[in-house]
């Protein structure tokens, strides 16, 4: 089998994917690389013969207010219905722009403007109606950014527009082998030779299901390097043997450049998936037609939102 996990950006510079193969005696992971093409890693990934699992830190599936009324089946359909269809993609400069057929907003920061009024302009009601239930703050960790949106620090639209665009969609509709977790099954039932299990892995996430506890800013080298030990030893617990360069990364803290956090996090949202992979996590998703069809979930979470 083997393993990998894609920390995403809209810049192909930050994403970095880290790749682990299991044999007989657990896994051996090697060091980041930088990902390059998605459809063509995903290819590799296939081609090397045994089932194959590839973890994302994009959004994978919409707000469940915003599916009610469509056509489609669930997620994928949709998102293979979105090959060719540019306008979709294109982020909205001010409200009176925003439609179901233009959800992505806003294109620049804009005075006044809330999370509150763009869920407004789609017809989500208030503000948490543009998240999905998987990206609402738990008793574990803070929330995670809404799909649609797209600025500042906090936000995942720009990865969303960059994955769904110019891979996913095209991909799919072009009978890409891929399998989307959770909606055409569970992660190991669909788990087979000649194509990719592609699931969404939040390393945020990931990071306290391995028990671990960022002594600072994951965007520090010093901080993440006093984190090396502790991940070496979270590897081990995992049957993962570090190559010698991912050993040495991961005490020097990722490098010094403004990419090591991505280094990291794909360390992270890989060590996220082969734990679900082995049994360590459970491949937990709530019985919520909504989540299962249409929102997703992120692997590895058992943690439900706080408000419901």
């Amino acid at each position: 089998m083997i393993a990998a996990h894609a920390d995403w950006s809209t810049d192909p510079r930050k994403r970095w994917v880290s790749i682990a193969r299991r044999g007989p005696r657990g896994w051996r992971a090697e060091a980041p690389v930088l990902a390059g093409d998605p459809a063509a890693l995903a290819a590799a990934l296939i081609a090397e013969g045994g089932p194959a699992a590839l973890g994302l830190d994009l959004p994978l599936g919409v707000p469940r207010g915003f599916a009610e009324g469509r056509m489609e089946a669930g997620f994928p359909e949709f998102l293979r219905g979105l090959a060719g269809r540019p306008g979709f993609f294109e982020v909205a400069a001010t409200l009176d722009q925003v439609s179901r057929e233009r959800p992505f907003y806003p294109a620049r920061g804009v005075k006044g403007m809330t999370r509150a009024a763009h869920a407004a302009a789609l017809g989500l009601g208030e503000s948490r109606g543009l998240s999905r239930r998987c990206d609402r703050a738990t008793a574990e960790r803070p929330a995670g950014a809404p799909v649609f949106w797209t600025l500042g620090a906090n936000q995942s639209g720009k990865a969303a527009i960059a994955a769904w665009r110019d891979w996913l969609a095209p991909g799919l509709a072009g009978g890409a082998p891929y399998a989307l977790w959770p909606f055409e099954g569970g992660v190991h039932a669909l788990l087979a030779r000649g194509r990719a299990v592609l699931a969404e892995v939040y390393p945020a996430e990931a990071l306290r299901h391995l028990g671990l506890v960022m002594p600072g800013s994951k965007r520090v080298q010093r901080d993440r390097a006093a984190l090396g030990e502790a991940l070496l030893d979270a590897m081990a617990e995992r049957r993962v043997a570090p190559s010698p360069a991912l050993r040495a990364m991961a005490r020097d803290g990722f490098g010094a450049d403004a990419a090591g956090e991505d280094r990291f996090d794909s360390v992270i949202g890989l060590l996220g998936l082969i734990g679900v992979l082995d049994g360590a996590r459970p491949d937990f998703v709530p019985e919520d037609p909504a989540i299962r069809l249409w929102e997703g979930w992120v692997l590895g979470q058992t943690a439900m939102p706080r408000d419901g």
